[in-house]
């Protein structure tokens, strides 16, 4: 099959400076759009960013059962969620291993729009087996921009020519953008202030361009994936097939993670009735996951010397790493789990990561991480840091 572009690409495309393109679920978007994403990056935590985020599958689910099934398939209580709200939920397989994790927003009493990583529209016919309700993927014909940064609510009031102030971290609204029919919802992946806008294709360039040009005098700047990384690793958020794999498509069981270990508990709704996989989480939950989903910082001191030994300064990867890196314990000689993700924050100035460790390992552990100087693998002293990296009270104020 051969690469997409995304509405916007007539837009994007000419922005890319080095022509760095990567795949995203079927469609080329941007890996940066200057030759370093640093600027980028910098731009989602002290003015806005925008990314093209349109290749997300999202399907409609609508009818006299909607709620119902994606209450049978997802762990959040949908029954219970108000028009106007988005739920941020995983969804398990019937031994409540994680299949992927995505949005629902509760457009309509009777209309939701779903969300994910992963093609689901065939899973969701499975399960909407007897139900009324029509499921329709409107992956090519909605796009969407994501809007990220201190910045964005100013930039988006200007834009809808309406205030925004009242509309509460994960909630949606209608709007206008000069005349063009958006959905607003306070949502995005860096973890900051931000906003992510729903249209109908056929209005993505127009759209762009408004809020391209609302924003230029609050220094909004285009950003692609690699400034994104970043921002996600410091906000603590999951990437599928880089911090889980989708028990869909893992090999051996040891591969599977249930949302308990990803550190999502918190979404496992304990009031509603059956769905997926809920006896196999309820039963984990009682007796606690065997794993956890932590944050990792290394410490410089231990870094530098490494690399002092050899004659060289510390060296640090220049972008987000995404590889499998052995955690030991304080003595080295232990595995006790691994990292999956990790890099630099240059607003924290910590070298941090994303890791899997057994549940016993509280926050302040000293651990050991791999790290390669010089060819050879060496050790860095490392310590267990609860999630989320960076956490700014203007993201939910």
């Amino acid at each position: 099959m051969s690469l997409r572009t995304t509405p916007f690409h007539s837009r994007t495309g000419p922005l890319s400076e080095g022509q760095a393109w990567r795949r995203w679920a079927g469609y080329v978007v941007a890996s940066s759009y200057e030759l370093s994403h640093d600027r980028e990056y910098h731009a989602i935590r002290n003015s806005a960013a925008l990314f093209d985020v349109s290749p997300l599958y999202k399907y409609l689910v609508t009818g006299r059962d909607a709620a119902r099934l994606l209450d049978h398939v997802v762990t959040r209580n949908v029954g219970k969620a108000k028009v106007g709200q988005v739920l941020y939920t995983p969804w398990c397989d019937n031994v409540g291993k994680q299949i992927d994790d995505g949005t629902i927003s509760v457009l309509g009493e009777q209309t939701f729009r779903m969300t994910s990583a992963d093609p689901t529209l065939r899973w969701l016919h499975l399960n909407a087996s007897g139900l009324d309700v029509k499921i329709e993927d409107v992956s090519e014909t909605t796009a969407a921009l994501s809007l990220q940064g201190p910045s964005s609510r100013e930039i988006l009031q200007i834009a809808a020519e309406r205030d925004l102030s009242a509309l509460k971290y994960f909630r949606l609204t209608s709007a206008r953008i000069r005349g063009i029919p958006v959905t607003i919802s306070r949502t995005g992946y860096t973890g900051d202030l931000g906003y992510e806008v729903w249209v109908d294709a056929a209005q993505a360039v127009a759209l762009w361009d408004a809020v391209v040009e609302t924003g230029r005098p609050f220094g909004i700047t285009p950003a692609g994936m690699l400034a994104l990384d970043v921002a996600r690793i410091e906000a603590g958020l999951l990437l599928i097939e880089v911090d889980y794999f989708s028990s869909r498509h893992a090999w051996i069981e040891s591969q599977k993670s249930s949302p308990l270990e990803l550190g999502l508990g918190w979404t496992i709704a304990t009031d509603k009735e059956r769905y997926n996989g809920q006896a196999a989480l309820e039963a984990e939950r009682l007796r606690g996951p065997a794993w956890q989903f932590t944050g990792l910082t290394v410490d410089w001191d231990s870094l530098e010397q490494l690399y002092a030994a050899v004659g060289l300064p510390p060296r640090l990867p220049t972008q987000a790493w995404r590889t499998s890196v052995p955690i030991y314990d304080r003595g080295g000689h232990k595995q006790l789990g691994y990292a999956t993700s990790g890099g630099w924050s240059p607003l924290l100035k910590r070298y941090m990561a994303l890791a899997h460790l057994g549940s016993e390992h509280v926050p302040g552990t000293e651990v050991r991480m791999e790290v390669t100087v010089e060819h050879h693998r060496k050790q860095a002293k490392a310590h267990v840091t609860p999630l989320p990296f960076f956490n700014p009270d203007r993201k939910r104020a």
